[in-house]
């Protein structure tokens, strides 16, 4: 086997293969790639969270040398079109249009742009821009007046809450039930990378470079915005330095600084500042819950009421919606689930990893918890009474279904025998000691994607994908699935992704990236194959049925070991290179997926809205709290997760995802809020200085287990993993400080002065 070959394909750990190019600096990320003599943005956001802008006077800022020209509704109106939201079936995170009249309708909204020579020129000239507001009271939601309240099946197409059997009369006959509230905070994605654009035209052609996990929506996005033929706009995002969600739906900024180019006849860029982020981009949508569970006394659920009220924008209608997943956790015979949007004078929400599970999985796994503690049973116990092969609201089959396996593994490894079921019965010193523990699921989305694959006659192969590498080692799976399906060392696999340029692949989220595109990548290198198998009758392997040839090892191989290299194998099927473009649409998705997905947008299928089954990767999580007996300050001491996702492409970068999703989770449950300015609607702690998250001291010991599993239903088998590993932390984390303390936390985050 030559060198190099050696544990490279699918199931094996290599390094990530951009992993040098990042650390050493040779991996350019939008606002690094260089452009000739740029001009600067820089944005001018509102002060206030509702009214009117009344006066802009630049007679300061103008005066700064260099200062370029200013942008803002007095000279922009008409210039961008709406793109429509995204959940609508539009391009952009809000349906707003920037710049387009003198409304304000959220805190830090973009009121102008500034342009100048250089950054520093546009930044103080923007601080000099004098920009006057006629005041209105705004609504920041929950607890203010003028929020406005709507269900979600009546404001959002398609959106159907739960309805099995009659949970109200069951609840009420059940001989044990438990009833709560429970809140989770607004959180913001900010990852390392700034929110960055450049824009720049020639021969009325558009190219953008900005972080982007879906090039092809950003296209036709901007396309649709500008009033332009989607040919003429070219995207760029080669690397993303972290995204979570915030980059998967078009923002106002790109337009504006592709407007702002064409004016100038020169590149622009903008790098937003780290609390301009907050406003401009979306984040995590703050909720309350209402959950009833009911069971007989043996544990058996009765029934489930899971209500959730959202906070959204005033125009926009963006739902959570978690408790799709949550009704169809457990076997319930009776369930009723509801959700209201609230709409307030914020900006638009959107996706943050793990968007519906991570604040509704708190609610049903904190009440089973509680659940449990009513019943005198032990909650993993409670779980595996109602435990299913089947989801509860249609009865559809799970395609495979690992929770109690998890549970298992995970409690065995934790050592959860030794926990004593009464609260505050564990201490070391001054501290008291608690287990907690939850489940975590994350359903299984599989996207429409398309790749071209070049097999040159050297035995190099070529992968063209738009992709996106958001730091989840997609470049390392992508040639992987290449190396594994034509038979190629590693290091002889080239992998092209995040141009629009490139056949396109699913939007970046969702956790199906790595099923949907190697899927397809593995179909192209089939056919590659295929045509290579064919023309082998006259060689060495002249007899064998070109069905059951392999490309392996750098050769063309037969099943009783013959074999032929493959430069010679090629040499019959082509003259020269042989290039395939494959397209895949996976089960459950209509025959328009395709055309969806070259128009940018999302044509994701399966997870829990199958029509003959549902799919879905799971994991139990396990947790030990300490807490201290008169500060109450608290420390998770260590966390464990116990996952099963189908087949692991590569165990060194699932279990990178997997730890960092528990991380993550550590700062849901102990950290992470953005505080609020009731009375104004506005956003207090917009940095990350104050904006709080975890820090190496509280990082405790932390192991992940992954669980082999077979899912013949998905492509190649691979489930997505990297959302599973943030879903049920901050419960277990809950939960363990009231098997700590005795004290049941229903809001997060989880600090001092809610233990005190």
């Amino acid at each position: 086997m030559p060198e190099g070959m050696i544990g490279q394909g699918i199931g094996a750990s290599p390094v990530r293969v951009d992993g040098r190019a990042k650390v050493t600096g040779a991996a350019h990320y939008a606002s690094d790639m260089a452009v000739p003599n740029p001009a600067w943005a820089f944005l001018v956001t509102s002060a206030i969270a509702r009214g009117r802008v009344t006066a802009i006077d630049e007679t300061e800022a103008r005066r700064v040398p260099g200062v370029l020209d200013i942008l803002h509704h007095g000279n922009m109106r008409g210039e961008v079109q709406e793109a429509g939201f995204f959940a609508g079936g539009g391009y952009a995170g809000s349906s707003l249009r920037p710049l387009e009249d003198d409304r304000v309708h959220h805190d830090g909204e973009i009121v102008a742009v500034v342009l100048a020579e250089s950054y520093e020129t546009a930044r103080e000239a923007a601080y000099r821009l004098q920009v006057r507001y006629a005041e209105e009271q705004p609504s920041a939601g929950f607890d203010t007046e003028g929020a406005e309240a709507r269900d979600a099946k009546d404001a959002v197409q398609g959106h159907e809450d739960a309805e099995v059997g009659d949970a109200d009369a069951a609840f009420a006959a059940a001989p044990v039930k438990i009833e709560a509230a429970y809140e989770t905070p607004t959180q913001h994605h900010n990852p390392i990378e700034l929110f960055t654009t450049t824009a720049s035209w020639e021969n009325g052609r558009l190219t953008i470079l900005e972080g982007s996990q879906y090039v092809h929506g950003l296209r036709n996005g901007v396309a649709k915005q500008l009033g332009l033929d989607p040919s003429l706009v070219r995207v760029e995002s080669p690397f993303i330095g972290g995204a979570f969600g915030s980059r998967g739906s078009l923002t106002q900024r790109t337009a504006l600084i592709a407007v702002a180019a064409r004016r100038l006849n020169r590149p622009v860029k903008l790098v937003a500042t780290r609390d301009q982020g907050f406003t401009i981009a979306t984040y995590r949508a703050e909720t309350r819950q209402r959950v009833k569970l009911a069971a007989n006394p043996d544990g058996t659920l009765v029934a489930f009421v899971h209500e959730g009220t959202e906070v959204s924008s005033r125009p926009d209608p963006y739902k959570v919606a978690g408790t799709q997943t949550t009704a169809r956790m457990y076997a319930c015979p009776n369930i009723r689930t509801k959700v209201t949007i609230l709409h307030a004078d914020r900006n638009t929400p959107g996706f943050m990893r793990s968007p519906p599970e991570v604040p509704y999985m708190f609610g049903l796994e904190s009440a089973m918890d509680e659940l449990a503690h009513a019943l005198g049973m032990d909650p993993i116990e409670l779980r595996r009474v109602n435990d299913s092969t089947h989801e509860s609201v249609k009865g559809l089959p799970w395609t495979s279904r690992g929770l109690m396996r998890c549970f298992d593994a995970g409690a065995e490894a934790f050592g959860w025998k030794d926990r004593t079921p009464q609260p505050r019965s564990m201490r070391d010193g001054d501290w008291l000691v608690g287990y907690g523990c939850a489940s975590t699921i994350y359903p299984t989305h599989l996207g429409a994607a398309t790749a071209r694959v070049t097999l040159t006659p050297d035995g190099r192969a070529r992968v063209q994908t738009a992709a996106h590498e958001i730091g989840t080692g997609t470049y390392t799976v992508v040639a992987q699935a290449a190396a594994e399906g034509l038979g190629l060392p590693l290091e002889k696999v080239l992998v092209e992704m995040g141009s629009s340029e490139l056949p396109p692949s699913p939007v970046s989220g969702g956790s199906n990236v790595t099923a949907s595109v190697c899927a397809v990548v593995m179909k192209a290198c089939e056919e590659i194959r295929a045509r290579i198998a064919a023309a082998a009758g006259q060689g060495p392997l002249q007899g064998r049925d070109p069905a059951t040839l392999r490309l392996a090892e750098g050769s063309l191989r037969a099943p009783d070991g013959a074999a032929e290299p493959l430069t010679e194998a090629m040499a019959r099927a082509s003259n020269g290179a042989i290039e395939v473009y494959a397209e895949n649409i996976p089960h459950g998705l209509p025959e328009g997926a395709l055309k969806s997905l070259y128009q940018g947008k999302p044509a994701l299928g399966a997870g829990l809205e199958g029509k003959d089954r549902v799919m879905a990767a799971f994991g139990a999580e396990f947790v030990e709290v300490r807490v201290h007996s008169r500060t109450a300050e608290t420390r998770v001491a260590r966390i464990l997760g116990a996952f099963a996702a189908g087949r692991i492409v590569n165990p060194r970068t699932a279990r990178s995802q997997l730890m960092g999703g528990l991380i993550w989770g550590i700062g849901s449950a102990l950290h992470e809020a953005t505080e609020m300015d009731r009375k104004r609607a506005r956003y207090v702690n917009d940095n990350i200085a104050e904006y709080l998250i975890p820090v190496n001291a509280d990082v405790p010991k932390l192991d992940v287990l992954v669980l082999e599993e077979e899912d013949k239903a998905t492509p190649l088998g691979i489930k997505g993993l990297g959302e599973l590993g943030n879903v049920g932390t901050n419960a277990a984390i809950a939960n363990a400080v009231f098997h700590a303390t005795g004290k049941r936390i229903r809001t997060l985050p989880i600090r001092i002065e809610s233990l005190l």
